[in-house]
C-alpha cells in the first residue's frame, strides 16, 4: 500500500565517506538524522518518498501537532535536518553492505541506490518503515487510510458514531473490535474465514457488536464513490460507512538483505529484531520507527529515531578518540627518534 508524497527538492549525495546514512525518511529516520546533524555528524538521508501514513489526511495522537498532515510534517522535518547541514536524498536503496573498514579499523558501508550512485558511510540507520498487508477484497485498497482504516487511535475519533464493520484478519482482530466498540455502537464483526471463540462471541454479544460469518466478497460504494457497506458472498450487502481491519504489517526490507540483519515473527507481523536505543546483531548498524516495532505511532517513531541517532553519535564519538589515540601510538616511534 506504498503511496508517494509530493514531490521535493533532491540534495545531492555527498561524495567520500560520510558518518551516518539513514535509510527512510519518515518520523524515524529524520528525527535519527536531526539529532546526529546537531552533533556535528555529516548524515545522509535516503527517502523513497512512500511513507507509511501518506494516505492519511492528518496524524492524530501528537501533542502539539496533531491534526497536522502527514507531508507537512515531514516537509518541516527535511527542512529542520538540513538547517544542520544533514542531507536528504530522493533515491531508493537496492543494496546495502559492509565493506573494508578503514585503516584504522572503523567500520565501513556501502548503500547503492537504484540509479547506480554509491554512498560510504561508517555508520547505517534502518528507518524504512512497514507495509500493511491488506486482505484481497476488491474495493477494500482504495479506501484505504479513509474509510477504511487500522488504528483506533490514529482514525478512531474521526469515524466515532459511524456504522463500523471489523474485518476480522485473525485473532488480533479481537481486541480490534472492542477498541473500535468504544467508539460506536452501531459495530459489525465480519469473520471473514477466521476462527472466534464462543468467549468472545459471547462478549461481543454483551457489548451488542454484531457478528457475521458469511464471507466478505467485496467493499461496494455509493453512487459519489464514498464507502457505503460490504457484499457478502451470498449477495447480501450490510451497510457500513467504515471498514477496520488489522493488517498484518511487514517491515519494507528489500535492499537490505546484505546487512544480515535478524527479521522476526512479531505477534502483528514481522519485523527487524533491535535491541537498546535500535541497536542490532550486526555492528554498525541500527533500526528505529516502525521496521522494528510495528504498532509505533508518529510520536513513538520520531523518539525511537532520536535514541538511535545519540547512540549512533556515542558510538561515533568512542570511534573517533580510539582512532586518534590509535594515530598518537603511530606516530610516537617519529617523535621519540627527533
Amino acid at each position: 500500500m506504498a503511496v508517494a508524497t509530493p514531490p521535493y527538492a533532491s540534495d545531492a549525495l555527498a561524495e567520500g565517506t560520510v558518518d551516518a546514512v539513514v535509510i527512510g525518511g519518515g518520523a524515524a529516520g529524520l528525527n535519527g538524522a536531526l539529532i546526529l546533524a546537531r552533533s556535528r555528524r555529516s548524515v545522509v538521508v535516503i527517502d523513497s518518498g512512500s511513507p507509511r501514513n501518506a494516505p492519511a489526511e492528518a496524524v492524530h495522537g501528537l501533542l502539539a501537532l496533531d491534526g497536522t498532515p502527514p507531508s507537512e510534517i515531514l516537509r518541516r522535518g527535511r527542512e529542520q535536518v538540513r538547517q544542520y547541514g544533514g542531507r536528504v536524498v530522493f533515491g531508493e536503496v537496492v543494496s546495502a553492505e559492509s565493506a573494508a573498514p578503514s585503516a584504522d579499523g572503523d567500520l565501513r558501508f556501502t548503500v547503492t541506490l537504484a540509479d547506480g550512485r554509491s554512498i560510504t558511510a561508517r555508520r547505517i540507520l534502518i528507518a524504512t518503515g512497514l507495509t500493511d498487508v491488506l486482505p484481497e477484497v476488491p474495493g477494500l485498497a482504495e479506501h484505504w487510510g479513509h474509510s477504511v482504516v487500522q488504528c483506533p487511535y490514529c482514525h478512531g475519533w474521526e469515524v466515532r458514531d459511524e456504522p463500523i464493520g471489523i474485518l476480522a484478519t485473525g485473532p488480533a482482530s479481537i481486541g480490534h473490535a472492542y477498541l473500535f466498540r468504544q467508539l460506536t455502537e452501531d459495530l459489525t464483526y465480519f469473520t471473514h474465514g477466521t476462527d472466534l471463540d464462543e468467549d468472545s462471541r459471547a462478549r461481543f454479544t454483551a457489548r451488542g457488536i454484531r457478528v457475521i460469518d458469511t464471507p466478505v466478497a467485496e467493499v461496494v460504494n455509493d453512487e459519489d464513490g464514498a464507502l457505503a457497506g460490504v457484499r457478502l458472498a451470498d449477495g447480501q450487502v450490510v451497510t457500513r460507512r467504515i471498514v477496520a481491519v488489522a493488517a498484518p504489517m511487514q517491515a519494507r526490507t528489500q535492499g537490505l538483505e546484505g546487512l544480515g540483519l535478524l527479521v522476526q515473527d512479531l505477534p502483528k507481523g514481522r519485523g527487524f529484531a533491535s535491541g537498546t536505543a535500535g541497536t542490532t546483531e550486526v555492528p554498525g548498524v541500527w533500526v528505529a520507527g516502525n521496521v522494528t516495532d510495528l504498532v509505533a505511532q508518529v510520536g513513538a517513531s520520531a523518539a525511537a529515531g532520536a535514541l538511535a541517532g545519540a547512540d549512533i553519535n556515542s558510538a561515533l564519538a568512542i570511534a573517533d578518540a580510539d582512532a586518534a589515540l590509535q594515530g598518537i601510538a603511530e606516530e610516537s616511534p617519529e617523535a621519540a627518534a627527533g
